[in-house]
């Protein structure tokens, strides 16, 4: 069986990233979050600031998954990184090697863009974590997750 191809998205996937972005949320169990349309996507990762880009996953002419990321920057290294948003494979094509093939070309784009790490967050529930741990990805405990949104940020911003 052929090996799945990896491409770097194009403004034409926007509708192919937003129906995968859709299956990601329904096996997160959070299918009702998704806020995301095809103009925010066309705008953020085509538009004339891309804030995102993305890389899609094929296997025999059908997209099957894709991984959605960004620079970031480590004061430490003083060198930018890439930060996995998010990954996601349909379920019939998890054993194509579209999942490691995504995550091999973003490795290729950290070396070429001469990135001192790739980074990603992964649910504590997700079977995924065994997978990223084979690949060599390691579990960074000291860190915690913080996040702000909605009327807290807002009124965060507000303060005098």
């Amino acid at each position: 069986m052929p090996e799945s191809s990896v491409r770097l998205a194009t403004a034409d996937d926007v509708p192919t990233i937003l129906r995968l972005i859709k299956g990601l949320a329904a096996f997160e169990d959070l299918g009702d979050q998704v806020k995301a349309t095809e103009a925010d996507l066309l705008r953020d990762g085509f538009g004339a600031q891309p804030r995102f880009e993305c890389l899609i996953a094929e296997h025999a002419g059908k997209a099957v998954g894709f991984a959605l990321f960004f620079h970031s920057y480590s004061t430490f290294e003083g060198r930018t990184g890439l930060y996995l948003e998010d990954l996601f494979v349909l379920e019939d094509a998890r054993e194509l090697g579209a999942g490691r093939g995504l995550i091999r070309a973003l490795a290729q784009l950290a070396l070429e863009r001469d990135c001192a790490r790739l980074e990603l967050s992964v649910l504590d529930w997700n079977p995924a974590r065994g997978f990223y741990q084979k690949l060599g990805f390691q579990h960074n405990e000291e860190w915690l997750p913080y996040r702000i949104k909605g009327q807290a940020l807002e009124n965060l911003a507000s303060e005098a």
